[in-house]
Parts: structure tokens; C-alpha cells; sequence
């Protein structure tokens, strides 16, 4: 080695410093989200609520936890397991606040291609008679559960690889029409799986494309074998949870504890059936035995993995695409921020860890999570007071829910399912913001409906990337002469003091779902870069970043950012010139960037809007209808501005 060489080697490792205790405190917090707010948890004022909502959730995790186990082609029990070990690990890692993690019916019906390819119903016989040591379960019922949790490790190992790879920052491409209609029409096959319990009869398994078709096919073929006693039972158990839970939305307000009208229904057909002895005198099935403890863990069989990687591709996907979305959701509603690539880490965890307790794959669910928002969940500890109750329902009550009918556990499940089948109501929406859109949502449900949720997603994924590659080589920006001669006209037409407290900011560039975030980012930052140097009226700044070819950019505002760039009375003005077209997601970000500074106590006002943009924020948002919002050109809104007289924040011109 020569002493050049050895000299660069030195200086190399005499850069090199040991980690200090502080990196690794951050490095700790960023990882491990609970030691940011567990340490501030308030227990007098989140205690009470935490707790309630942890009751409630702990009854939706253990119904459902039943039901997706049977639709994943697994015993039930695992279903339990599956409702506990996911929630405890995303509580750690994860940083959605109100975010239930658990079974889920997605994933679910996923994993029960691989089970039912690997070990199918016939094999059942050769299997029967012998009882492994798993709780005293059947080696077939051991090796359905030890498919579905290979498909869970190596469903969670992909999520951790793209946590490694940083792929978090491409999640701008699944846009809220595709999410909405994968989600839709996944909620579609899951309904369409419970048919046979609703209507108490034999069905064989059907799945692969146009699996959907022939479920229905077969039900309508067989439609004389339908048992009376169940399918009465289903509509009752369907009419009563409606009611009861659109009474409880209707009157929150006025009553502290809303009606558990799941667990009560659960108790009362239990009872019902073991009194009149419905599994032999009317041939209703029920759940059947439910063993109790847990048993000691044991590693996946990998000797499988590479004939369930399909399957563990399309648990990555769907199962991290819908529950980012309720992550993110949660997260602009309470205000707080979401890191995209530490939600890979959180749901992986939550995927691998679990799989070596006999769980099947996991993922947040929106009716879980919606429940934590109706009753007042404040923190993560309300998943973990739900765990609580697992374990009590694991080693206690489980047996007692032998005579749960299964027409009854599909009518909670069915009902359940009503915040994702409701989404048909989006596509009004998307047909006034943006017909695009209207036509990514239809497209994308026929896909799922017709093949598979991982197969929908893809395709709208891919049908997104296609139009607006097409969309963009039209669009124009702002000349820059244009825009000095508007910025004078300005000037001439009012007086220094208005221009003082005015922020007039041009968008150059179309605003579509690749560049919301790069948008919201770069308005941020213009705002606070104005409001720290305190620039004089002269000095000018422009700010020419191309939200197009940065828009991989991947920021988060929290609310701590926000209340620093809005503070006291001011304007903002947004020259929308530009803005040579939209999709839904940037109507979405330019009514939140409205709502928001309305909140902080600044007025937006918007010039030079088409008619297509006025039409589709007035449909989208809740806008001020006593100020006006819309105005022909950027002197007519500072003209209305200085009518006012009553603003005081330094303004320049900026472009975006």
C-alpha cells in the first residue's frame, strides 16, 4: 500500500465518529414513534376516552378477527391472534394515532388463494384424524394456518424492503380515486364471500378472474338449498346493526357511551342458538370451538415461500396502499404528520413478528379506525387497552362463543363493511371536480371486481402514470413577461402600504397528484422564508422551482409549521394563470391550503381560475360564502383587499 493511499485511508476513518448518545436518541424517536408521545401522555384527560374506545374496539377486533379468519381458510382462533400481536407492534412503530391495525378482510381474501391452492379442502381427509400439538387442532388445520403465515412473513419482509429501499416517497401515485375504488370493490368480493353464511348454504371455493361472477352464478343454480332460518336470521341481525348504529351516530353528542350493539347482538344469538339448539334442529352453522391460550411461536414454513409470493406481493401492497390511507386520513384530521417510509417499517413489523404466533396478514381497516374516531380515541393507547381484552376473550371467553351463528358473524362483517361501499357516493364528486378521475375510479373497480384487489391497484396505478403522461406535454406556464407586467400593474394601481401586507404567489404549473405535495411544500416555504428575513418592498424574491421534475419531494406540514407561517391577519393571494389544469387530488390540496389559512386567520383569494377550477373547488370545499373568493385578475383582488384596510403582513410576488 502506498502513503498516498495510506494517508486517504486515515483521513477516511479519522472522519468516521462514533454515533453520540443524541443521534441516537433521534435516530430512536424517529424509529420508535411511542417514545415521542408516550412520554407526554396525559392520563386525566386521554385515560377515560382511550379506555372506552378501547372496549368498543376490542369487540369489533375479535368479531372481525372470527369472520376474516374464515374467509382467510383458517380456524377462527388464529383470528384472534391475528387481532392482537399486529395492534401491540404498529402501536410502537407505527405514527397514525387513531389507526387500527388487525385482520383484515383484504388481505384476508388474498391469503386464502394461497391456502386454498396449497392445501385444499379434499386434503382434509388425509389429515383429519390426527391432532398436532397446536392447541389440539388438526395437522390440516396447522398447515392452513402455517400457509397463511408464511404468506404474512413474506408479505411484512417486502414492506421492510421497501422501508430499506425508501420507496415511502412514491407513494404520491396512489391517488385517493384508486385507493377509493380498490378498497370499494374489495369490499364488493368480501360481501359477495359472505353470501353463503347470509343465506345458509354449501358452497364450494371459487376464486381467479371472474371469480365474482360465478359465486353469484352458483348461488342462483343452487337458490332452492338456501335455508329460510338463516336467511331471516341475516336480515334481522342486518336491520337491527343499521338501526342501532345509525342511532348512535345520530346522538353522540348527547350520550357520554354509545351502545355496543356488535357485542350485544354477538350475547343474544349465542344464547338464542345454544337454547333452541339451532345447529341441529335448524342446521345453522356456527363458529364451533374455540381452544383456548396461545400457543408458544414457531417460525413460518419457508419451504413454501416461493410458491406464495404472489400472494405475499399483493399483502404488501393492498394491505400498506389502504392503510396509509387511513393513516394519512387520520392524520389531517387530528392535524399531525405521517412519515410514508415509516409506515413500511411499522406494517412489516406488523406482518413478520406476528407470523411466528400463527397470524394471518394484517393492515389497518376503516371500520375499526372510523370507531376510534366516533368515540373519542386520543392515542395508540386505545389499541393497547383493546389488547387487554383480546387476551381475556383468548383465554377465558373464547369457548362461550362456540354457538356464535355464522349468518349472524357475516351480517356484523356486511355491516361493517358499509364506510368502504358507501364510497360509490365519490363518483359525483369525481364526475363535477374532474371526469378523469370519475374514469379512474370506474376503471379501476371493474378491474378489482373482475380479477383481484392487488390486480385493481395496479392498474390504476398504471392508468394514473398513462394520462398524465399524456396530460402534461399540453400544459403551458406563466411567461415570466407577463408576469412582471402584471406584477407593475400592481404596483401603479395601489399604494406601498397594500403591497406590504399582501403575499401574491403564481402557480406555473399544472396541479395534479404528482405535485400536490412539492405545491404544499414549496408555499410553506416561501411564506416562512418571507415572514423570518423580513424582506423590504424592493427586494423581490421569486422563488422558480418546477413542482414537476421535483415532485418526488415527499414533505409533511405539521401543525407546529403551519401556525408559524399564518399568524396574524393577513392575505394570501394565488394566481392561478398557470394552473393549465388539475386533477382531483390538487383540488383537494387547494381547498386544505383554504381551509387551513382560513383557520390561521388568513384570507385566500384566487385570480384568474378558469371556469372548470371555480366549479370544482365550490362543489369540493366548504368556501366562504359571505368573502368573496374568485376574482377576474390579481389587481381586482388586491383591489378588494385594500377595500378592507384591515391587513398586515409584508407581501412580494413569488412563483411556484
Amino acid at each position: 500500500m502506498t502513503g498516498a493511499k495510506r494517508k486517504k485511508k486515515s483521513m477516511l476513518w479519522s472522519k468516521m465518529h462514533p454515533p453520540h448518545y443524541e443521534d441516537i436518541k433521534r435516530w430512536c424517536r424517529r424509529r420508535l414513534p411511542i417514545l415521542e408521545w408516550a412520554p407526554h401522555y396525559n392520563l386525566k384527560e386521554n385515560l377515560l376516552p382511550d379506555t372506552v374506545s378501547g372496549i368498543m374496539l376490542a369487540v369489533q377486533q375479535v368479531t372481525q378477527g372470527l369472520a376474516f379468519a374464515i374467509l382467510s381458510s383458517v380456524h377462527p382462533v388464529f383470528g384472534l391472534y391475528g387481532s392482537l400481536f399486529p395492534a401491540i407492534i404498529y402501536a410502537i412503530f407505527g405514527m397514525g394515532r387513531h389507526v387500527a391495525t388487525g385482520t383484515f378482510a383484504l388481505t384476508s381474501l388474498i391469503s386464502a388463494n394461497a391456502v386454498e391452492r396449497l392445501v385444499p379442502q379434499s386434503s382434509q381427509n388425509l389429515t383429519m384424524q390426527s391432532n398436532s400439538s397446536v392447541l389440539g387442532l388438526s395437522d390440516f388445520e396447522v398447515q392452513r394456518i402455517g400457509v397463511a403465515a408464511a404468506v404474512s412473513f413474506l408479505g411484512g419482509v417486502i414492506q421492510v424492503a421497501m422501508f430499506v429501499l425508501q420507496l415511502g416517497s412514491v407513494t404520491f401515485l396512489l391517488t385517493e380515486p384508486v385507493i377509493s375504488a380498490m378498497t370499494t370493490g374489495a369490499a364488493t368480493h368480501v360481501v359477495t364471500s359472505q353470501v353463503k353464511y347470509l343465506l345458509g348454504i354449501k358452497m364450494p371455493y371459487i376464486s381467479g378472474p371472474l371469480g365474482f361472477f360465478y359465486i353469484y352464478a352458483y348461488v342462483f343454480e343452487n337458490i332452492k338449498s338456501v335455508r329460510l332460518e338463516a336467511l331471516l336470521l341475516s336480515l334481522l341481525s342486518i336491520v337491527v346493526l343499521v338501526l342501532v348504529k345509525e342511532l348512535n351516530e345520530q346522538f353522540k353528542r348527547k350520550i357520554k357511551v354509545v351502545l355496543p350493539v356488535d357485542l350485544v347482538l354477538i350475547v343474544a344469538a349465542s344464547f338464542a342458538c345454544y337454547c333452541t339448539n339451532m345447529e341441529s334442529t335448524y342446521g345453522l352453522e356456527v363458529v364451533g370451538h374455540i381452544p383456548k391460550g396461545i400457543p408458544p411461536p414457531r417460525v413460518p414454513p419457508m419451504n413454501i415461500l416461493s410458491a406464495v409470493i404472489t400472494e405475499a406481493f399483493g399483502v404488501a401492497l393492498v394491505g400498506y396502499a389502504a392503510s396509509l390511507a387511513l393513516a394519512q386520513g387520520s392524520a389531517k384530521k387530528f392535524k399531525y404528520s405521517v412519515d410514508d417510509n415509516q409506515e413500511f417499517l411499522a406494517h412489516g413489523l406488523s406482518n413478520v413478528i406476528p407470523s411466528f404466533f400463527f397470524c394471518i396478514p394484517s393492515a389497518a381497516a376503516m371500520g375499526r379506525t372510523a370507531g376510534l374516531y366516533s368515540t373519542g380515541a386520543k392515542t395508540q393507547v386505545a389499541c393497547l387497552i383493546s389488547c387487554i381484552f383480546i387476551l381475556i376473550v383468548i383465554y377465558a371467553i373464547g369457548p362461550l362463543l362456540y354457538w356464535l351463528p355464522m349468518c349472524v358473524l357475516a351480517s356484523i362483517i356486511v355491516v361493517g363493511l358499509k364506510g368502504m361501499l358507501i364510497q360509490f357516493r365519490d363518483l359525483k364528486k369525481y364526475w363535477n371536480v374532474d371526469k378523469i378521475d370519475w374514469g379512474i375510479w370506474v376503471s379501476t373497480y371493474v378491474f378489482t371486481i373482475c380479477f383481484a384487489a392487488n390486480v385493481g391497484l395496479l392498474f390504476g396505478v398504471v392508468c394514473t402514470i398513462a394520462i398524465v403522461i399524456g396530460r402534461f406535454p399540453r400544459a403551458k406556464t406563466l411567461s415570466i413577461k407577463n408576469m412582471k407586467e402584471m406584477e407593475f400593474k400592481v404596483k401603479t394601481e395601489t399604494d406601498d402600504e397594500t403591497l406590504q401586507q399582501v403575499k401574491i404567489i403564481s402557480i406555473n404549473n399544472p396541479l395534479v397528484f404528482l405535485n400536490v405535495k412539492k405545491f404544499h411544500m414549496d408555499l410553506i416555504n416561501i411564506i416562512q422564508k418571507e415572514n423570518a428575513n423580513n424582506q423590504p418592498l424592493d427586494d423581490i424574491t421569486k422563488c422558480e422551482q418546477n413542482t414537476l421534475l421535483n415532485s418526488l419531494s415527499n414533505g409533511n406540514c405539521n401543525e407546529e409549521t403551519a401556525q408559524s407561517c399564518y399568524n396574524d391577519k393577513s392575505a394570501l393571494i394565488l394566481d392561478c394563470s398557470g394552473l393549465t389544469f388539475f386533477d382531483y387530488s390538487g383540488v383537494s390540496m387547494l381547498v386544505e391550503v383554504y381551509m387551513d389559512c382560513k383557520d390561521q386567520n388568513v384570507d385566500v383569494l384566487l385570480a384568474n381560475c378558469t371556469a372548470s377550477l371555480i366549479k370544482a373547488m365550490k362543489y369540493f370545499g366548504n368556501l366562504d360564502s359571505e368573502k368573496p373568493v374568485f376574482f377576474e385578475s390579481v389587481a381586482a383582488a388586491v383591489s378588494n383587499i385594500y377595500s378592507n384596510k384591515n391587513f398586515s403582513k409584508l407581501g412580494d410576488h413569488s412563483e411556484v
